[in-house]
């Protein structure tokens, strides 16, 4: 095989090339980080016979260890999404922190919602109710779309069971317990750092909202609606189910080596957790929705899961690919003179985001390159998982898909999203991994 100094230029080759197919050419990630994975084999010098089975086995080994949690966790946010359980929940966080206060209440649901929900369809649920709320509370409409936009992308890229977070941890294999309870923690700041943006900046920005419905006439078009306690319980109990696997699974054995932890473990393992969610999310399902359900609602989470599993499994190829080669000791041995620990993750992340618009496949390419690097590094899996996202949603711009739902759902024009929107997620992913570095210091 090659040095590893070349190898690190034909990296730097082929993740120049993956942000221009999946950019310019908007190429699909899949085709992309699989041809990218066999060419850099090839330019590597490996042995022919080894690139395929090295491709094979990093495409299985991943989605073996994460791909049931990805489609469970999809099917979920779909049923969530499609019952209204997402509007319930939503509800019920006006309920406890006043319409008066509707920016804020508004970023809380937009942190609960982006667990399950992609946060594309986060937004768009979530935006009818948004404008209302600016109507009825005079808040500026810039105001409440950044506080929403920001509140659901905080947890998108930091929590499972949302999949580039789930897929990060498969590819690193990070504990999804510590990566769900340390996201949750990290997420928060981010949150707020991009609500107090929305309160204190975007104010100044004036958008005209078109007629659209007051709160009363959207309630009332949406009848009756789960409760709010019900409609959580679909993600909260497969997130307890698999901290707790977490707590009795820690070296110190907290809770025994008896039955107690055998149940646990078995009960808290995320295929385990995320297939009783949707046991729990089916109870949310009215008896007029439920043929649609069982037949178009679970083909329709299925679906969507099929082009993040064909990534999610593209990425552990490309990543065994790196591992394989002399790039992991070359890369270790110059990479942790430099001292940039947890935060070179995120710049890496950051870049690919930057360049190419999409958080999950920034998270999944970089999860490809960082894996190689972790022992020698010494970072840890859980942490490293949490920079990356940090990194993910930092900036989001015009080839970002979600830049345009914000936009276009809120009325604002291109530049004034620019103004109010990016500089958001920049300071929302800069304030996300200061909280990184903290708690990995702290824990």
């Amino acid at each position: 095989m090659v040095s590893g100094g070349i190898a690190v230029l034909i990296l730097l080759l082929c993740v120049g090339l993956i942000v221009y197919l999946t950019s310019k050419h908007k190429m699909n990630a899949f085709v992309v980080l699989i041809f990218t994975a066999f060419l850099f084999g090839i330019m590597v010098q490996m042995p022919l016979p080894d690139i395929v089975k090295t491709i094979r086995d990093g495409f299985g080994g991943t989605l073996g260890y994460i791909g049931i949690v990805i489609v469970a966790g999809t099917i979920i946010g779909t049923i969530l999404e499609r019952t209204g359980a997402a509007l319930a929940m939503t509800q019920g966080i006006l309920r406890v922190i006043g319409k008066e206060r509707s920016p804020l209440a508004m970023s809380v649901a937009g942190y609960v919602v982006s667990i399950p929900v992609f946060c594309d369809s986060g937004y768009v649920i979530l935006s009818p109710l948004n404008k209302a709320l600016a109507k009825q509370s005079g808040k500026a409409m810039a105001t409440m779309a950044i506080a929403l936009a920001t509140g659901l992308y905080a947890t998108h890229c930091l929590v499972p069971p949302t999949p580039g977070p789930i897929a990060a941890a498969g590819i690193l294999g990070a504990d999804l317990g510590r990566v769900i309870g340390f996201g949750l923690l990290v997420s928060i700041p981010g949150m707020l750092a991009g609500y107090f943006w929305a309160v204190h900046f975007a104010k100044r920005y004036n958008i005209e909202i078109d007629g659209g419905e007051s709160y009363e006439e959207l309630m009332s078009k949406y009848g009756r609606l789960p409760g709010g306690i019900h409609s959580s319980l679909p993600i909260l109990v497969p997130i307890l189910l698999i901290l707790f696997k977490s707590v009795a699974s820690y070296p110190t054995n907290p809770l025994g080596e008896g039955t107690l932890r055998t149940v646990l473990q078995f009960i808290g393992d995320p295929v385990t957790a995320l297939m009783a969610g949707i046991l729990i999310a089916m109870t949310l399902i009215r008896k007029d929705q439920l043929k649609e359900a069982l037949d178009g609602w679970m083909n329709e989470g299925v679906k969507n899961a099929a082009l993040i599993l064909a990534i999610t499994g593209a990425g552990g190829a490309f990543g065994r690919m790196l591992k394989s080669s002399p790039l992991s000791d070359f890369l270790g041995a110059n990479l942790s003179s430099l001292e940039l620990g947890i935060f070179l993750p995120f710049i890496i992340a950051s870049a690919i985001k930057t360049a190419q618009g999409s958080s999950t496949v920034s998270i999944i390419t970089t999860a490809s390159i960082m894996a190689p690097l972790m022992a020698s590094l010494g970072l840890d899996p859980a942490y490293t998982v949490l920079a990356i996202g940090a990194g993910a949603m930092t900036v989001s711009h015009a080839n970002d898909s979600f830049f345009w739902v914000v936009s276009q759902f809120s009325g604002m024009d291109t530049p004034m999203a620019y103004k109010t929107y990016t500089t958001a997620t920049a300071i929302l992913g800069v304030t996300t991994i200061l909280a990184v570095a903290l708690v990995s210091v702290i824990f």
